[in-house]
């Protein structure tokens, strides 16, 4: 047998005897409340908005400590995304797309900032942190005044600037997992 057959071969054999061990001993079907622990997505809708508040105070604080690094003072001149302004450009040749010009929920901003940030460790915000933070980031872009407190209710009345410059994908609005916000 030439060197890549019977490595081939070995391969083979390999996978035919580990196949039955790795299916016997090799995890077990997640029960429902370990589910639970991952479903934390927040809809446009308000749909897995948990329980909590903060002030946009609470929030200056929070992104000086957490994101300031990366976004600027501010949230502009960071090394990362731009956070503020841009109002108004979306149809110019130079669009700034941010939170205040571009993001069409409030809730979904949440939802982005509670699972993916801070960079160096996502996920790691309690709720009232992450309220606090999008308080902070809404007041920078003039959604909310700077004396700001949010809550479920608060955030999901929101209407964010830009809400109804998307169109919808017909075939999703029309399936049956689309609830209108």
């Amino acid at each position: 047998m030439s060197c890549p057959s019977r490595f081939a071969f070995v391969l083979a054999i390999a996978a035919a005897l580990a196949e039955p061990a790795c299916a016997q001993d090799f995890g077990r079907p997640a029960r429902p409340d370990e589910i639970n622990l991952w479903n934390i997505d927040v809809r446009p809708d308000g749909a897995g908005l948990p329980k909590g508040h903060g002030t946009v105070a609470q929030g200056r604080s929070l992104f000086e400590d957490n994101c300031l690094a990366c976004h600027g003072e501010k949230g502009v001149g960071g090394i990362a995304d731009r956070l503020s302004g841009g109002r108004g450009t979306l149809t110019s040749d130079h669009p700034l797309k941010t939170i205040g010009s571009f993001w069409p929920y409030a809730t979904t901003l949440f939802d982005y900032v509670r699972r993916a940030m801070p960079y160096t460790a996502p996920g790691t915000l309690s709720d009232d942190d992450t309220y606090s933070l999008v308080a902070y980031l809404l007041s920078l872009n003039g959604v909310v005044p700077a004396n700001a407190t949010l809550d479920r209710a608060s955030l999901l009345a929101i209407k964010m600037p830009n809400r109804d410059g998307f169109v919808p994908d017909e075939a999703f609005v029309n399936s049956r997992n689309y609830r209108q916000p």
